[in-house]
């Protein structure tokens, strides 16, 4: 990354750190917001896909995403959004085979990913995620992503890692061991949460 693509890298974290709150408006309380309820409400059944193409969406993609409260886990806002998440990343218009919260204008710890590695490669929605541990030598792999049409390039990841997240009929946390290029995806999708797109990793 050369300084000039460095420093509008900077100023647009700096600018997203800042206006999170207000542009965003996350509760700390567990409850959903006003404009995260629209989205969902707007699904029919797909949803709009954020892209760095939009200043607005950009300032989205670079905030951090926090977490979904039990009773959020609970509702039907919930269902509603994690069938709205699999209709969109599987419409003819995205096929893809992993989308996150922000993705769709939702700042909350929530991804949807293709489980290559089970049989019938089924997608799965996965809240309050996070990557506890990755093993082994890393490896570079190319990636694309929905948010940055048109590109492609390639990422150092790991091939095998622990995930935690919380069962959404459990309500109990759950840790799970996942490798190959289904550890790719989950990586490249929990980084949208920390505000964090593959171009910023991709091997120049």
């Amino acid at each position: 990354m050369n300084g000039l693509k460095f420093g509008r890298y900077a100023m647009m974290c700096a600018i997203a750190t800042a206006m999170a709150s207000a542009c965003c408006n996350v509760t700390e309380d567990g409850k959903w917001t006003k404009e995260e309820l629209e989205i969902i409400e707007s699904a029919n059944p797909t949803v709009k896909v954020y892209t760095i193409a939009d200043q607005a969406d950009s300032l989205l993609l670079r905030s951090k995403s926090k977490d979904l409260g039990k009773a959020m886990l609970q509702s039907p806002e919930y269902a509603k959004l994690a069938d709205a998440m699999i209709a969109t990343v599987t419409s003819p218009e995205q096929d893809g085979v992993g989308i996150a919260g922000p993705q769709v204008g939702i700042l909350r710890r929530i991804v949807a990913v293709q489980r290559l590695d089970k049989e019938g490669e089924p997608f799965e929605v996965y809240p309050n995620i996070r990557i506890t541990e990755m093993r082994g030598q890393m490896q570079a792999g190319p990636e694309g992503c929905l948010s940055v049409p048109g590109r492609r390039g390639d990422v150092l990841r790991s091939r095998d890692i622990t995930i935690s997240y919380t069962s959404p009929s459990s309500l109990n946390d759950t840790t799970e061991v996942v490798q190959d290029f289904t550890a790719v995806i989950f990586q490249h999708e929990t980084d949208h949460l920390d505000g964090t797109l593959y171009i910023d990793k991709a091997i120049e």
